[in-house]
Order: C-alpha cells, then sequence, then structure tokens
C-alpha cells in the first residue's frame, strides 16, 4: 500500500460547543481524487475548511509527510492547499485576468518567476476564461464563473485542491463540462478532495469514495464498488436511475 499523500486522523471540529465532526479519518494517494458525498448538514463543508484552516480543528492533518494541522491558514496555502468554496467568492468588479493573478500569489511570495506561464495553462484548460480575460467577473454566467475559481486555485500551483460543491446551481450540460474538468486535472498530479450532492457524478470521477453522516463516516470503498452499493444507490443515487 503506497503512503498517502493527504492523511487525516482523528478529526474533530465544529462551532463553538457545538461538534459537527466526531474523530473523521480519511487518506488520499498523490494525485488521486476522493470524494465526499452525504446529505446536508452532515459535515462536508466543515471538513474542507477545517482541512484549510478556516476553522479550528483537533487531529492531525498531513500532507506529504508534513504536518499541518498546527499551520495557520496562510501557511497551509503556502504549503500547497487550495480550497474552491461553494460560494466562489470571487471579485466581481475585478476582470477575469486580474481575478486569476491574486491566485498566483503563493507563487510570487515563493518566488517563483514563472507564475506567468500558468496564466497560460489556465487559459488552456479554460478557454471560454481566455476569451473572457478583461470581462468582469461579476458579468460571467455561473459556470464561467466557477471555471474561474478552480483557475485561480489553480493559479497557486496546489498540491491539494479542495472543490465545495462545483455542481451547485449548475446546468446539466455545464456541471458535465467542470466535471470533465476535473478528470483532466488528475493528470497533472494534484491530488483532489470533491465535496458534491451530485453523488453519482462524484463516484464517477473519483478514485474512492467516503460517505459522510451526522459527522462520522458511515461507509467508504473505491468509488466503483460505492457506485454498485445497494445502500448508496438508495439513498444517494435513487435506485431508478441506477443503469442510466
Amino acid at each position: 500500500m503506497p503512503t498517502p499523500f493527504l492523511k487525516v486522523s482523528e478529526l474533530r471540529a465544529g462551532y463553538g460547543r457545538a461538534e459537527v465532526l466526531h474523530g473523521l479519518s480519511l487518506e488520499a494517494g498523490k494525485g488521486s481524487v476522493i470524494t465526499v458525498i452525504g446529505p446536508n448538514g452532515a459535515g462536508k463543508s466543515t471538513l474542507l475548511n477545517t482541512l484549510m484552516g478556516i476553522l479550528p480543528g483537533k487531529g492531525q492533518i498531513e500532507l506529504g509527510g508534513t504536518a499541518l494541522h498546527e499551520l495557520t491558514l496562510e501557511e497551509r496555502v503556502m504549503a500547497g492547499i487550495a480550497l474552491v468554496p461553494e460560494k466562489r467568492e470571487l471579485f466581481g468588479s475585478m476582470s477575469v485576468e486580474d481575478n486569476l493573478v491574486l491566485g498566483g500569489f503563493r507563487q510570487m511570495r515563493l518566488g517563483q518567476r514563472d507564475w506567468r506561464d500558468r496564466l497560460d495553462e489556465v487559459f488552456t484548460t479554460f478557454p471560454r476564461l481566455k476569451e473572457r480575460r478583461t470581462q468582469q467577473a461579476g458579468t460571467l454566467s455561473g459556470g464561467e464563473r466557477q471555471m474561474l475559481a478552480v483557475g485561480r486555485a489553480l493559479m497557486s500551483g496546489p498540491s491539494l485542491l479542495m472543490l465545495d460543491e462545483p455542481s451547485l446551481g449548475l446546468a446539466p450540460l455545464i456541471v458535465r463540462e467542470i466535471f470533465t474538468i476535473i478528470e483532466s486535472l488528475r493528470k497533472t498530479g494534484v491530488t483532489i478532495v470533491l465535496v458534491e450532492q451530485n453523488a453519482r457524478a462524484a463516484l464517477q470521477v473519483a478514485d474512492y469514495g467516503y460517505v459522510l453522516e451526522m459527522g462520522e463516516l458511515s461507509t467508504q470503498g473505491p468509488a466503483t464498488q460505492l457506485l454498485d452499493d445497494p445502500r448508496v444507490i438508495e439513498t444517494y443515487l435513487g435506485a431508478a436511475r441506477k443503469h442510466h
């Protein structure tokens, strides 16, 4: 068994005295995609925000053998973690290109002069963003805004990319496009943690899946196995749609 690139052990987190995550453990191999699915309120976003350092948590988080749980949010960004939050959080009055340049902050801080090459890479991955590079981010469609949010995260050259509900509120055609992009990103060697309501699409793109319920893992296994798991089908995939 290869050493996991991301290793989370006994993670506990919440808001004030209300604990949301009750001793969660999960791992991901380098360049793999893991997905965390589950109902609303299960703690999926809490998990990502705790890994990112936005929320305090107890437990251990290791990335590439480096302990992260003691690090601040900014230190975690510098260590190579990027989060695309559910609300996208773009600068609406700034151009597409300026939003992307802001994402290159880590590269600039590290003194890497080739951060502008990343701009070309993002424009290659998202040709539509290149077409709209001078347009204000606030004028983009929902799908384009999601592409910009992912592109901005990629500008930091992350080794771990976390995506919180990337398909939320998007038309089915755009959802397919977003998942095709996630699939292509794994070829770049970045490790991806995907939190998603659309369980079927998430499991089809992931290597391994975790089912989170009430802050605890109820089921886990290779994604292909979960796609055929009767309980997962019934609860998250809809039995009638099994063979679609």
